[in-house]
């Protein structure tokens, strides 16, 4: 299969009839085939201005076609060029270019010239350009002798280039004698001539190797101009002993260093005229000088300049307009500006123009008999002269030919015949340049052909256009139809688009577009046609397009892209770096539709493309990586408007690693008080580079500057310069300032320092003043060193003080201090609580209450009473015995409390004593109080021993707190049946002096459950439980495993087993007769009472009955009406086994019983009945 795509013409349209494409006589679309006569065709040449280089041979290219192939000659310089006759030159064999070799002997010089190659056969002569030759140049600077330029600050300067002229011209830069680029600004710049400008010099601009570079890089060669020494000085440099030795005229210039409006450097004057050619780029230029440096704007006058095509460089000195056309012809203003004033320049710009082509003229293929035009049309600023030239000569010089008319710019052929063939020459030209076409007439008879390979298949994907080739050739030019199958009609216009080359254009392919196209072209000479085939795919899509990450440096990224495809096509993906191939590194693997990074780092910050191509179409989606990091630490600190209080920190960001920068963060260390030490001073945002800092006086400051991002903070920069602020007096006061004796007699003032960073200067000391509150007494005062407190002795006890402490140092004071009030030393209270009694409000809390003492007899801070209690006896024991006592503290000037957690029946005393911060006063009279009886504890344990049949044996021991008199036990029991469910309970009353109890007349083997709790007058106590069974009957257990296993027992399950076997094959038979015989129905109707066939609706047995029977069971054994038996009535009863039953123990110890209602699905839980079992239950006995 073959894919071909063809180019869009020119679509035709007839309205409702079979589109016939009457092509035009200029057959630009179709080639003559080369096995066909034609006039030459040139088809390569070497460029109008050919600049060679002289170190290498010269290449002069001319090739053409044609039938019969053509011949070439050369022209240099206007007259024949006999190669023949040097032997320097040669011509390439099937070809007109010129190998010139010069690289062992001969110069470049010597072939310098224009040189034109004409290409003719019997048909025509075709000819090139002219081709002009000149060797590149690279001329060497002249020598010459440059002092030093002396300048003064502020000054304007130029520095001239004036590079030698070279060919093509060269590039120009400024380095220094290290091949470093000078740098560049809105102060220094080049200008288009090559010259440096300097608006104004200043001290940094002093240096000895100014050096103007020429680069011709036809040739790469540079050249070197001398280097310029420039010497800056300042005016305070320039001392009478100077200004005596030198004149005005050893500097460059005389003006001294002063603010200045604006004045142009370069152009001169206010008006000034450019010309440009049409299609070149328009450079315009400002250079101002001017102190400060002025700025420059554009404008155009009567116009606005083109928005897409300008562009500006050299610092906005420089304006740029690309393919400018005559439209861009105007007035542009430059304005020169600085706060002192401006300066304006209009430059007047005429847009010229080389001739350029409106209607080139084009191969002309004619038919004999048939008429023709050719038609060469161009335009140009001039307007250009256009001039007719056939087979390379002057269509005024040539043979008259009958069948061709000339009308200016168009040529006119009537009933033209073979001998009209001929090549055509179109000059346009001005002074500017010209412009020169070839183009020929063939007269030609020729049946159609078809040039398309025959029975191509083409693939398109759906919806996309299909471009169906069929070329083809014919004189005179043949019409050309299009069919689709082998019966189809000639497809219309209104669905496809037919080109003037023969190419079917189907706009939007669907799936019923494929299928096999015919094409058929005829003139009348004759017809030819053409199969080709058209297939429809799906195209190919991304359906999970990749997304866009964010991933912290060292992270890992994995970027997704699933493709779904024609299934008849193979399709390939592929992943793109910044549209290049992803690096050869380890850390990307691709992994079916996943590209995997490991180990992030910043060079993978991209966008990333996968890539699905099939040989039809090609897909792709992208998605950015954006790799993140904290930011690098800022750097360049510098400090400046150095003030007492205050500074300016600058810095330049580091790099924000795709997070921008939110926050910095700036940090100070106090080298004199605190070294080492880095505290946080502000903060200030991520697009601030520079901060005002509020400074303290006699700090030693550096700083740093941290900045911030969503992801963390850098690290800190480096530090700032030093800067020692001057001292002062302090501005704050000590805080913290406390007035508390230690003793009776003092008063200990103390307070929180001053840091050294507050002190605000050397010396710091503090004046601690002090006098009583409520006196007269003048303020006494002491200064004492850097310390933190004051000890005042021979105070009264307990007395209220003024106080405050004032910093200074040895430049003066701080503010008036804050007075607070104190106390001197406080002392044991004097007195204790009276009138204390209590109100005892249940077994475990009691009341307290008592008077408050005198506030002159706390003699300190009350902090609260605090009540001593202790438990001296047992009321229930009589017995005295020591008990610790409690403590229970009430904060404030409380004047009752609670007491909980008392012992119920007890005996307790209380004292009550006041408390202040030096401690308790004395205690008051002792309070005698009785709690009352409370419930009793749990008895301390709860054992069941010596279990037989029918009892249990009890014991106990009294509860640990009885909290009162004991007055008896309680106990509760009751049976667990094997479903773990109770059954009655009994409750019995002890006497409180009993420790054990046997209970008597229980059921064996049964599980009970006991609840035991003591009583006291005041009610019952918390309980204890527990859980016995009582013993097995040994002689039935044995019994019961003896019927099991007898052998007679074994032998008889046996045969119940075989009975039901052969009912279930009798019962089969039987059914299967049934529903063949008429008897069937008889056998039905009288069925035997004693045997029950299968119910049809479950599939089981029915039951046997006997006499006694009057309501079978559904579902197995009966059991009788009341759902009880008696022990006696059956020797093999569920009791003798243990389980299977639901039941309980009369209090007589009788035994109630209840069969379970689920004997079928739990055989194994009361399986038996005092009634003979029915089959059913037999056969599942013995499974």
């Amino acid at each position: 299969m073959r894919l071909k795509i063809m180019p869009l013409k020119k679509s035709f349209s007839v309205h409702r009839v079979p589109l016939i494409l009457f092509l035009c006589q200029v057959m630009s679309a179709l080639e003559v085939p080369l096995d066909l006569v034609q006039p030459p065709t040139i088809t390569r040449q070497s460029p109008k201005d050919y600049i060679i280089d002289p170190r290498e041979n010269i290449e002069i290219q001319c090739e053409a076609k044609g039938k019969p192939p053509p011949s070439f000659s050369w022209t240099r310089n206007g007259t024949h060029f006999d190669i023949d006759k040097d032997p320097l030159v040669k011509m390439l064999p099937n070809s007109g270019t010129l190998v010139i070799s010069i690289t062992i002997e001969g110069k470049a010089e010597s072939y310098e010239g224009v040189y034109q190659c004409t290409a003719r056969n019997e048909r025509g002569a075709a000819i090139s350009n002219n081709i002009v030759i000149r060797p590149s140049r690279s001329p060497l600077w002249t020598k010459e002798k440059l002092e030093q330029i002396t300048i003064l600050k502020g000054q304007s300067l130029v520095l001239p280039c004036r590079p030698p002229l070279g060919l093509p011209p060269p590039i120009i830069f400024w380095m220094d004698n290290s091949f470093q680029r000078l740098p560049q600004s809105e102060r220094v710049s080049q200008g288009l001539n090559g010259d440096l400008y300097f608006s104004n010099v200043l001290p940094e601009d002093t240096r000895e190797d100014y050096v103007c570079y020429a680069r011709f890089n036809h040739t790469q060669t540079i050249q070197q101009k001398q280097p310029i020494s420039v010497k800056v000085h300042s005016m305070d440099e320039l001392n009478d002993t100077i200004t005596a030795n030198l004149s005005d005229s050893e500097f460059y210039g005389a003006k001294s260093y002063i603010e200045r409006p604006p004045k142009l450097l370069t152009p001169e004057g206010r008006t000034s005229h450019k010309e440009e050619l049409r299609e070149n780029v328009l450079s315009l230029e400002c250079i101002a000088e001017g102190l400060p440096t002025p700025s420059i704007n554009w404008t155009k006058e009567d116009g606005e300049l083109p928005i897409n095509r300008t562009s500006y460089t050299n610092f906005r000195k420089t304006l740029n307009i690309n393919h400018v056309s005559e439209a861009d012809s105007g007035k542009y203003k430059c304005t020169a500006r600085n706060p002192l004033g401006f300066v304006e320049h209009t430059i007047s710009v005429t847009v010229k123009a080389a001739p350029y082509w409106i209607t080139a003229p084009k191969n002309l293929v004619l038919s004999p008999g048939e008429d023709g035009t050719l038609i060469c049309r161009a335009n140009g600023n001039p307007k250009p002269k256009i001039s007719w030239l056939t087979n390379g000569v002057p269509i005024e010089m040539a043979p008259d030919d009958p069948s061709r008319k000339i009308d200016g710019d168009t040529i006119l052929f009537s009933d033209v015949q073979e001998s009209s063939s001929a090549v055509y020459q179109c000059n346009a030209s001005n002074e500017y340049g010209y412009l020169l076409a070839n183009a020929f007439v063939n007269v030609l008879a020729e049946p159609p052909r078809i040039l398309t390979e025959a029975n191509l298949h083409y693939q398109v994907i759906t919806d996309r256009p299909a471009m169906l080739d069929c070329a083809f050739f014919g004189s005179p030019i043949p019409t050309i139809k299009w069919f689709k199958g082998t019966k189809g009609s000639v497809l219309q216009e209104n669905t496809y688009i037919f080109h003037d080359n023969g190419t079917l254009e189907i706009p939007v392919a669907q799936k019923d577009s494929a299928g096999t196209y015919t094409c058929v072209v005829r003139n009348k000479l004759g017809m030819a046609k053409n199969d080709v085939h058209l297939e429809i795919k799906e195209p190919t899509r991304i359906i999970k397009h990749p997304e866009y990450k964010v991933v912290q440096r060292g992270g890992k990224v994995s970027f997704e892209c699933k493709v779904k495809h024609d299934p008849t096509l193979i399709a390939t993906l592929t992943w793109l770096k910044d549209n290049g191939e992803l690096p050869n590194d380890g850390r990307f693997s691709i992994d079916n539709d996943h590209l995997v990074i490991m180990n992030i780092s910043d060079e993978d910050d991209a966008t990333y493309t996968c890539v699905a191509n099939t040989s039809l179409d090609i897909v792709s989606a992208s998605a950015v990586l954006r790799v993140v990091d904290r930011p690098n630490p800022p750097f360049d600190l510098e400090l400046t408007s150095l003030l007492e209080r205050s500074v300016q920190l600058s810095w330049i960001p580091g790099d924000e690693n795709n997070s921008p920068i939110t926050d910095f963060i700036i940090e100070y260390e106090d080298s004199l008080h605190e070294p080492g030490i880095w505290h946080h001073h502000s903060d200030v945002p991520g697009t601030q580079t520079t901060a005002e800092l509020k400074l303290s006086p006699y700090v030693k400051y550096s700083f740093r500057v941290i900045a911030v991002n969503s992801i963390g903070r850098s690290l800190p920069s480096e530090v700032s310069e030093y800067y020692m602020t001057k001292a002062a007096e302090p501005e704050e006061n000590p805080t913290a300032v406390e007035g508390i004796g230690s003793e009776p007699d003092n008063l200990v003032i103390t307070w929180q320092p001053l840091k050294g960073f507050d002190s605000n200067g050397p010396g710091l000391q503090y004046k601690v003043s002090w006098r009583q509150k409520d006196g007269d007494d003048e303020w006494t005062s002491v200064v004492v060193a850097n310390v933190s407190k004051y000890i005042v002795s021979g105070t009264p006890t307990f007395v209220p003080y003024l106080v405050k402490v004032q910093a200074l140092n040895d430049v003066g004071f701080a503010p008036e201090p804050v007075i607070i009030i104190g106390h001197s030393g406080e002392d044991l209270p004097m007195v204790a609580p009276s009138n204390v009694h209590v109100n005892v409000v249940n077994s475990t809390l009691a009341e307290v209450h008592w008077e408050p003492v005198p506030p002159k007899s706390i003699r300190g801070h009350l902090k609260g009473y605090r009540i001593y209690y202790w438990k001296v006896k047992n009321s229930s024991k009589r017995n005295k015995r020591h008990v610790e006592k409690k403590i229970l503290t009430f904060n404030g000037n409380k004047t009752h409390g609670m007491l909980p957690g008392l012992e119920p029946f007890s005996h307790y005393m209380l004292n009550v004593r006041v408390v202040n911060g030096k401690g308790e006063g004395p205690a008051s009279v002792d309070q005698v109080f009785n709690t009352p009886e409370g419930v009793p504890s749990a008895p301390l344990f709860l054992k069941i021993v010596n279990p037989t049949l029918d009892s249990l044996t009890l014991e106990w021991d009294p509860p640990s707190h009885p909290n009162g008199i004991l007055t008896a036990y309680t106990l509760k029991f009751q049976p667990i049946n094997s479903t773990h469910e109770l059954g009655p309970l009994v409750d019995i009353k002890i006497p409180a002096n009993m420790t054990s109890l046997i209970l008597r007349n229980l059921s064996y083997s049964t599980r009970y459950k006991f609840y035991f709790y003591a009583q006291t007058s005041a009610g019952s106590g918390s309980q204890i439980t527990e859980e016995a069974v009582t013993t097995v009957d040994e002689a039935m257990a044995s019994r019961q495993v003896d019927i099991a296993t007898q052998g007679w027992f074994i032998g008889l399950m046996c045969a119940v087993a075989l009975l039901i076997l052969i009912l279930l094959i009798v019962c089969f038979i039987r059914r299967n007769k049934g529903g063949k015989y008429p008897v069937k129905e008889k056998e039905d109707a009288h069925a035997d009472p004693e045997i029950q066939p299968m119910k049809e609706d479950d599939g089981t047995f029915g039951e046997y009955s006997d006499a006694e029977d009057h309501k079978p069971s559904k579902k197995g054994s009966r059991t009788p009406s009341d759902r009880t038996v008696k022990k006696e009535d059956s020797d093999d009863s569920l009791v003798d086994y243990g389980e299977g039953v639901n039941g309980q123990f009369n209090e007589d110890g009788s035994f109630i019983g209840q069969y379970s209602g689920k004997k079928e699905k739990e055989p194994a839980e009361g399986n038996e009945s005092s009634e003979a079992p029915s089959p059913v239950n037999a056969m599942n006995s013995f499974v």
